[in-house]
């Protein structure tokens, strides 16, 4: 799959680029940093520097192949481009990111874009809170 993935974004097989999309496909953490890929190649013994990660990252972004996220923490995540819509969750002690989709809200948003005049052609719901494990630990530091 990811030879072809490359050649139909028009970009030229290499092995980095191979090892970025097979880390991106296979990992069960959707959103990976620079960062986080650098250290899954690392621990699997592959030379490929932070350099090269983020010139492929970029590449891929352009050519439609993920999209980047800047969440809270300000650390850009990326993830494999989906044709599914979905939105995000993060958590702000933690760092997690969930996704979701919900009909209700996507046919809310379309129409408050209706009633100000607008046609929505795409739009981001990023929300922000403490997952159970990190507002459990604020709890008992406050007790």
């Amino acid at each position: 799959m990811e030879d072809n993935s490359l050649r139909s974004a028009g970009l030229k097989i290499t092995l980095p680029r191979l090892k970025i999309l097979e880390i991106l496909e296979r990992n069960s953490t959707r959103h990976l940093s620079a960062e986080d890929i650098y250290r899954i190649l690392l621990e699997s013994h592959e030379d490929i520097g932070l350099a090269t990660i983020y010139r492929v990252l970029t590449q891929f972004e352009a050519a439609g192949l993920v999209t980047r996220h800047h969440f809270e923490g300000g650390t850009a995540v990326f993830e494999l481009k989906s044709d599914e819509h979905h939105d995000h969750i993060v958590c702000l002690g933690c760092g997690r990111i969930e996704e979701f989709t919900d009909e209700l809200i996507e046919d809310r948003q379309k129409a408050i874009a209706r009633s100000l005049g607008f046609v929505l052609r795409d739009h981001s719901l990023i929300l922000y809170g403490d997952c159970a494990q990190c507002a459990s630990r604020k709890h008992s530091r406050k007790a």
